[in-house]
């Protein structure tokens, strides 16, 4: 069951609220706003993509093209919330780092003024370690996918 808020509305997480779950920051944070929050389930991220990211200018200055690791990487990010989100207490403590990626497949550019939907959907998870399948729309159009893991793993070991 996707989360709301006691009127209802669907609960909506922005930067502030985004930047008390997982430690990124500009200029590596990677989507602007949280939504469909499902527990143990699912989640979306979402980022406007502008000209103004500073890979632009270096990734095909005269064709600017998102890379796609930081596709990956969004997807990650809004993994991380999911983790975080529901388990708070643990990721005050704890990063979440990926340990694998698997069937990343990217089939249309993401270019400035598009609006990247990230759907990302739990698999597995066992202990500190999470399985997930992430989609990438553009609209309705899917630009990206994959299946990646990732860790709780101590902020003091990680050192």
């Amino acid at each position: 069951m996707v989360l709301k808020n006691d009127k209802g509305d669907l609960i909506t997480l922005l930067h502030n609220d985004i930047i008390k779950l997982i430690p990124h920051r500009h200029p590596f944070l990677l989507i602007d706003k949280i939504t469909n929050i499902n527990l143990n389930e699912s989640i979306t991220g979402i980022k406007a993509v502008t000209f103004n990211e500073q890979y632009f200018p270096g990734h095909f200055p005269e064709h600017p093209v998102m890379p796609g690791v930081l596709i990956l990487e969004g997807m990650a990010q809004t993994a991380a919330c999911l983790i975080s989100y529901e388990k708070q207490s643990l990721s005050k403590n704890n990063l979440v780092f990926f340990t694998g990626i698997d069937k990343a497949k990217f089939r249309k550019p993401v270019t400035p003024g598009c609006e990247l939907f990230f759907k990302i959907y739990l698999i597995t998870s066992k202990r500190s370690l999470y399985k997930f399948k992430g989609d990438a729309f553009v609209g309705e159009k899917l630009v990206a996918s994959s299946e990646f893991s990732a860790m709780l793993v101590d902020k003091e070991k990680a050192k």
